[in-house]
């Protein structure tokens, strides 16, 4: 009889083995040992000692070359062939096993081969298997254990928990893909369970296989057959240990499959080419992912199985350093170069809190503000992982890890809880370099309940807005005026020198302007034209103070709600900062109310010095009386203050309005005052024609001309919109030609889009603004309420002669105000009566021109000492002055 070799691939029972061809493993042979049989290993219950005898073949036999002699064939069913193999070792199967007393004789065995040779292998091993059963062996003991074999796990999650972090023995019985393997985990020696076990961290390419839901035949992944015979060729039936760490959607096991000398066999897949990293189980690997992430890329390297069409990522320009500029949600900054460019980038697997999530929502704005304050302002390190493209809705998205002193900013928001981590899909190239780090700092998150993980929503932080009305703004200012240098964070800038800012202590939004400056206007739409140097300052201003951490002092309010004072950022006074690079230029009146005259004077002659900004073209000549400004307030006079003149330009006027604070709405009286009754004739019988009714097309906008019908008389005039509450649909206005204001609904307003009647083309707004000469008004609101509706009755209804001693920089008229019909000496005025009732008083800083007319002050001062002695007006209780 010919004698044939092969390789052992797996041991079925005790008494037949699958042979394969040593070149070709695809062809297989099923051969059984001759004359004898062995216990079946059945799916409903083995037959006793079916597994031991089988393990003893297994051990003996599977993965090693054997010799084969074919004795005898049956050829009914399955054609099944009988015969010998021999080992190298020279030992003969199946003698062995019947000594051993894994096998026992058939009762036909005399009757498969009446040859010379098969009788006398016969006698032989009939004399071995007499001696075993002599020697109670194998099958023939008196009294062995039954191995309970189950091929079920009731319930895979507590047999996870019971197991987790032990090392099972077990025996790969089938190997269904590369990562899906037949298991016999044995528990004990008596308990074994037979159950489909998926390899930890991979995914390997699937085998051909039948659908059960149609029946139809899926054909095998590409490399899904060489994976499978990878693991075969290594781990069929071989001895392994087994480390579960979890379970599968479906309910399968995830383990960790060791060979007992090789270890892990995943990162020999993974380097082969014939698997794939997943991401499911990094939390369930923790640190061992990353050697399996390294096996991967080795693969791909050098373009092995599934990665031979792999295409390397091109590598970026490696790390680059940039500043926070601005912090948009808890996934997305902008950021600015060493060149000034800014740009949005994201960061890399990392999402913010998702605003569509009810759970997750409310933590959008303390993950906001947790990046904020780490990076904002910050010099930053950060690499571009990819791009994201263009999709619905959304840009295309550059993915990057950003680092600020080597700690991983992604990784630092997930950690605390204020992000999740993104489930890429496998063929994403913008993941994160850390995405394994990510994902189990996540895991740590959650089972810490931290951040959008707890089960607590993070108290809801509203802040009131205190600039919303005049009303709201003046009881505000008592509270913060008394304060210094209150924490406060810049959440919008809107020009060089006007911010949006929150105060946390106090939940307060407020408009803040700064004090002592006066900065260009920017544009406020790409329609818009805004005035030199104003878009320079507005960006400067943005790229100083934005979303920093500020401190304000606040002084004042101004009529529209807003907060005056100074805002310091890094301890640095900005209105000085923005007056040194000509930026802005010094408001002489407010900057010497704020008491930071000096500095700022000082600040802004230095950027004239150098013709920065708005002094490029600035001419020393031109500027004695700045100069001579500038000097006294830093504690000159003498010559200096003499040479400061007080204007003389007389001019017949109407006092329209007085505000809040006792500032003048004037209107002169001239060729203007007649063309604004013509205009208003026109105006009126405009409206009253019922074709011009129409609304307002869209909701008003701040600083949008308007006519607005006046509450009072429910007559139109020409109006601004100086604030709008569109939950209310209610606009506050001011009236351009008399300089009154007031809230009226939206239905109350027309457009004012008519050129006859344009305040820019037709007639300029006749309301100027004006404040009266040599004197101060009471700080205390009743008093100076009484001081306002004194100069409301003395000036109203009545033809008067202003004379503008000066003009301020941003058109306000500083006037001395006569009765033609009354007054018969310079010094009897309207200011003059309103010392005299108590209700002003000269002012202890005078401005330069304010100290060049010395008759006017002696004569007003003397009007103040008989009221202060007559207890009139502010001054009932005495003079509260005397300390200061």
């Amino acid at each position: 009889m010919s004698l044939f070799e092969a390789k052992v691939k797996s041991v079925l029972s005790g008494d037949t083995v699958i042979l394969h061809n040593i070149n070709n493993p695809k062809a297989e042979r099923t051969l059984s040992l001759a004359f004898v049989s062995a216990p079946r290993l059945k799916r409903e219950g083995d037959e006793q000692y079916a597994f031991e005898s089988r393990d003893f073949l297994r051990r003996l036999l599977v993965g090693k070359v054997v010799q084969f002699r074919v004795l005898y064939k049956i050829p009914t069913g399955a054609n099944r062939e009988y015969g010998i193999i021999s080992l190298p070792n020279k030992t003969q199967l199946p003698d062995v096993a019947v000594a051993e007393g894994w096998l026992k004789l058939r009762d036909d065995a005399g009757r498969k081969d009446d040859s010379e040779e098969a009788t006398s292998t016969l006698e032989k091993l009939q004399a071995l298997e007499a001696r075993a059963k002599a020697d109670s062996k194998g099958i023939w003991q008196e009294s062995g254990a039954r191995i309970n074999s189950t091929s079920e796990l009731s319930d895979p999650k507590k047999f996870v928990e019971e197991h987790k972090g032990k090392a099972i023995d077990a025996i790969v019985e089938k190997v269904l893909s590369g990562d899906r393997l037949i298991v016999r985990l044995l528990l004990s020696p008596t308990e074994h369970v037979q159950t489909m076990v998926l390899m930890a961290g991979i995914r390997a390419p699937s085998t051909k296989r039948t659908n059960p839901s149609d029946g139809k035949e899926q054909p095998a992944e590409a490399f899904g057959e060489e994976a499978q015979q990878f693991v075969e060729t290594r781990l069929l039936q071989r001895n392994i240990v087994v480390n579960v760490l979890g379970v599968s959607p479906n309910g399968q096991l995830v383990a960790n499959i060791k060979h007992p000398v090789n270890g892990s066999i995943a990162p020999y897949l993974l380097q082969s080419g014939l698997a794939r990293c997943t991401d499911h189980h990094t939390t369930l690997l923790g640190q061992e992912m990353g050697a399996l992430r390294q096996a991967e890329k080795s693969a791909k390297d050098g373009r092995k199985g599934v990665f031979q069409g792999h295409v390397a990522a091109k590598s970026g320009a490696g790390e680059l350093e940039a500043v926070v500029s601005r912090v948009q949600s808890a996934d997305t900054i902008f950021i600015r170069d060493k060149s000034g460019v800014e740009k949005r980038i994201n960061l890399s697997s990392v999402r913010q809190p998702k605003p569509s999530d009810p759970k997750q929502s409310p933590w959008g704005a303390e993950a906001k503000e947790f990046l904020r304050k780490k990076l904002i302002g910050k010099h930053v390190k950060y690499h571009v992982d990819g791009k994201r493209a263009a999709t619905e809705g959304y840009e295309e998205r550059q993915m990057a890890t950003i680092k600020l002193q080597d700690k991983n900013i992604g990784l630092l928001l997930v950690e605390n809880g204020m992000a999740s981590v993104i489930r890429h899909r496998q063929e994403d190239t913008d993941r994160s370099p850390i995405y394994d780090d990510l994902l189990l700092a996540e895991q740590t998150a959650q089972q810490e309940q931290k951040g959008l993980w707890s089960p607590k929503a993070p108290s809801a932080k509203q802040f009131v807005d205190y600039s919303e009305s005049l009303e709201k703004a003046k009881r505000q200012l008592a509270l913060l005026s008394r304060q210094r240098k209150v924490p406060a964070i810049v959440d919008f800038v809107k020009s060089g020198s006007r911010f949006t800012v929150l105060v946390p202590r106090e939940n307060a939004k407020l408009t803040f302007v700064l004090s002592g400056i006066r900065a260009p206007r920017s544009a406020r739409n790409p329609t818009d034209k805004g005035e030199p140097f104003g878009q320079e300052a507005h960006d400067f201003a943005n790229k100083r103070c934005q979303q920093r951490d500020v401190e304000i002092d606040v002084e004042d309010c101004d009529k529209m709600g807003g907060f005056i004072g100074t805002l310091y950022i890094n301890r640095e006074n900005f209105a000085k900062a923005l007056l040194e690079e000509g930026f802005a230029s010094v408001h002489g009146y407010s900057a010497e109310k704020s008491g930071n005259a000096n500095e700022l004077f000082a600040a802004e002659q230095k950027a004239k010095d150098a013709r920065k900004g708005l002094w490029q073209d600035y001419d020393p000549s031109q500027d004695a009386d700045e100069s001579t400004a500038g000097a006294e307030s830093n504690g000159q006079n003498g010559d200096a203050a003499a040479a400061a003149e007080r204007r003389k330009d007389y001019r017949d006027v109407v006092i329209t309005h007085v505000d809040e604070a006792g500032k003048l709405k004037l209107q002169q009286v001239g060729t203007g005052t007649s063309a604004l009754t013509e205009l208003m004739n026109a105006f009126r019988n405009f409206h009253l024609n019922p074709s011009n009714n129409a609304g307002l097309p869209n909701p008003p906008k701040a600083g949008e001309f308007v006519a607005a019908r006046f509450t009072a008389d429910d007559e139109w005039y020409r109006a601004r919109i100086r604030r709008n509450d569109r939950e209310a649909k209610k606009a506050e206005v001011v009236y351009i030609d008399y300089g009154n204001s007031e809230t009226i609904p939206w239905s109350r307003l027309r457009p004012l889009s008519q050129p006859q009647f344009s305040p820019q083309s037709k007639l300029k707004a006749q309301a100027l603004d004006a404040q009266l000469s040599f004197v101060q008004l009471p700080t205390n609101p009743e008093y100076l309420a009484d001081s306002i509706n004194f100069i409301a009755q003395e000036t109203a209804d009545r033809q008067l002669v202003a004379n503008v001693d000066q003009v301020d920089k941003d058109g306000t008229l500083w006037v001395t105000l006569f009765d033609p019909k009354e007054s018969k000496t310079g010094d009897q005025s309207v200011n003059a009566e309103v010392v005299s009732e108590g209700l002003a008083m000269v002012p202890k800083k005078l401005r330069a021109w304010e100290r060049g007319a010395g008759e006017i002050l002696e004569a007003l001062k003397k009007r103040e000492a008989v009221a202060k002695e007559e207890r009139r007006g502010m001054w009932e209780y005495g003079d509260l002055t005397e300390d200061d």
